[in-house]
């Protein structure tokens, strides 16, 4: 494998440190980690252990034992657990090559946070980022990194509307000449959304589902609206029995499904609208001409674009690669000096 060195000798990183994933960006090669943000901790008389990170990770979820617990180390878009994501972190720097020898082969890193993330929450990313590995941070946050990688002309006199609903947070942002506009941020993402199809399975089926399934479900007949077509599109889940707490299997719908999203579909349409208020009139302008693009996992869901589109009167389109738009364009920073200089607070 070739190495792309740049600063002092390190192998520089860009990171996407999302709730349900992880990517790492390296230049050169681009996208080199793509793994769920989990921790496996086995504790063994009284001493702790990293015991799988990613991957293999979320496939221990819920079928631990008890001296082995998952962990998601981050929540709604920052970090929750420090320790647990340092050690996260590092295990995916150095499947990167990014691990450091000391001062002068410490990366410098790009990461990511959310838009209205606290001075406290962006230091506990800052410490996290250090304590892992990196010789010096930046942070961009993720509507513009988002934007970038989307392909939207930052760079240019134009207004330019991004929305990316990613697991923990749905960023909105509006950017130009390099700068966020206007950007903002609600605590709503794919893992409420799972966790309200859970709610509604039980409310109404008496099922309780673990959100592994509950994600299944959302990916195979999710949608953030139904159709005449939607009560006959159907998904199998499993279960435990609110009553007997035996094992039971139903059917749901997509109609369901889609009512079951529907508090969560609302709040994202309502941030937007919000955001299109706040717009400058010559900003908005553009953003009339131009639309509104969608990245993050989030924008894959069934009709979201649609619902989007409805509400705003505005063309929505969904990025090429809106799975990794935000750590293509944290990437983008870390190769631009000048970029990075203009976009990134150190």
């Amino acid at each position: 494998m070739t190495f792309h060195m740049l600063g002092r000798g390190g192998r520089d990183l860009a990171i996407d440190l999302g709730t349900a994933n992880t990517l790492v960006y390296v230049p050169g090669e681009g996208i080199v980690v793509d793994e769920p943000s989990v921790v496996a901790i086995e504790t063994v008389d009284g001493i702790q252990r990293v015991l799988a990170v990613g991957s293999d990770a979320k496939a221990l979820e819920g079928k631990t034992t008890d001296d082995v617990r998952t962990y998601r180390p981050l929540a709604d878009g920052v970090i929750s657990e420090l320790r647990i994501a340092e050690e996260m972190m590092k295990h995916f720097i150095e499947r990167a090559g990014g691990a450091h020898f000391g001062l002068f082969h410490a990366p410098e890193m790009v990461v990511c946070v959310p838009s209205r993330s606290t001075p406290v929450e962006r230091r506990a990313i800052k410490a996290a980022a250090l304590n892992a590995g990196g010789r010096a941070i930046w942070l961009v946050e993720e509507a513009m990194a988002a934007a970038i990688g989307a392909g939207l002309p930052v760079a240019e006199p134009v207004g330019s509307m991004v929305v990316d609903i990613g697991g923990g947070t749905t960023e909105v942002g509006i950017v130009s000449l390099k700068a966020l506009m206007y950007g903002t941020s609600e605590r709503i993402g794919g893992d409420r959304m799972d966790e309200a199809i859970g709610a509604y399975v039980r409310r109404k089926h008496n099922l309780v589902i673990g959100n592994g399934t509950a994600e299944r479900i959302k990916k195979e007949i999710g949608a953030a609206s139904a159709t005449p077509e939607s009560e006959l599109i159907m998904g199998s889940i499993s279960g435990s029995d609110v009553a007997t707490g035996r094992p039971r299997e139903i059917n749901v719908s997509q109609a369901e499904i889609a009512d079951a999203l529907n508090e969560s579909v609302c709040h994202i349409v309502e941030l937007v609208l919000a955001a299109l208020e706040h717009a400058q009139p010559e900003i908005a302008s553009d953003v009339i001409d131009r639309g509104i693009t969608m990245t993050g996992g989030g924008s894959l869901l069934r009709n979201i674009d649609r619902v989007l589109s409805d509400e705003t009167g505005l063309p929505v389109r969904v990025a090429e690669k809106p799975l990794s738009c935000v750590a293509l364009g944290a990437g983008r920073t870390l190769e631009d000096k000048e970029f990075r200089q203009a976009l990134c607070a150190a």
